[in-house]
């Protein structure tokens, strides 16, 4: 397992997310959409036959209003950024939650010139990102070593089976943690914006 996990660390201490400089500055058409996501995330792939990005899916996800329409058919950078915010997060948020997460920050961002556009905003996604690597591979390693003393007093042949399937619960017991607090931020999120749009629509019926 030692050595399975260094393997791991490793191919995670390599993993780079797409630069928004590496984007075609030009809009893209559809194929060419999924041609650039594909060949920019297929390191993540688990699966050889695995699909990171297809047609479908981003009719899915514009009919969902998770992605905003193309214009005339074409894609832009902005478009691109949020696909691929959109393929991280639906590894283990639903549809809705994500349609709820990237709303209003697509509604305020996408496409504008504003002080801060969405290009900037994903740029200091993939800062603060990369400098969480060797806190979270520090963490993984601290786990790990944690289930090196568990199960000392069953049999010794299962011993190994067991520290690692313990690990795995470790490691997944984080991941349960961290996407019931995301959830809950969500909702909370949501429910303030609901507020503030009642409150402003209650203030403008007044006026």
């Amino acid at each position: 397992m030692r050595k399975s996990l260094n393997l791991i660390l490793k191919q995670f201490s390599e993993l780079d997310y797409v630069h928004p400089e590496d984007i075609p500055n030009i809009d893209l058409y559809v194929d060419q959409v999924t041609t650039f996501i594909e060949s920019q995330l297929s390191s993540l792939k688990r699966d050889e036959d695995e699909k990171i990005l297809t047609k479908t899916m981003i009719n899915n996800y514009t009919k969902n209003h998770v992605l905003p329409s193309p214009d005339k058919k074409k894609y832009s950078k902005d478009h691109v950024l949020t696909l691929i915010l959109i393929y991280y997060l639906k590894s283990f948020l639903s549809i809705k939650d994500i349609q709820t997460l990237l709303e209003p920050i697509t509604d305020k961002y996408f496409g504008t010139e504003s002080e801060l556009s969405f290009y900037e905003l994903y740029e200091e996604l993939v800062a603060q990102g990369n400098g969480q690597s060797k806190a979270l591979i520090k963490d993984v390693i601290a786990k790990y070593n944690a289930m090196q003393n568990a199960f000392s007093d069953a049999p010794e042949e299962d011993q190994e089976f067991l520290r690692n399937f313990g690990f795995i619960c470790m490691l997944s017991f984080d991941v349960y943690i961290k996407k019931m607090m995301i959830e809950t931020l969500i909702d909370f999120n949501s429910q303030q914006r609901k507020e503030a749009a009642d409150q402003a629509k209650e203030k403008k019926d007044k006026s």
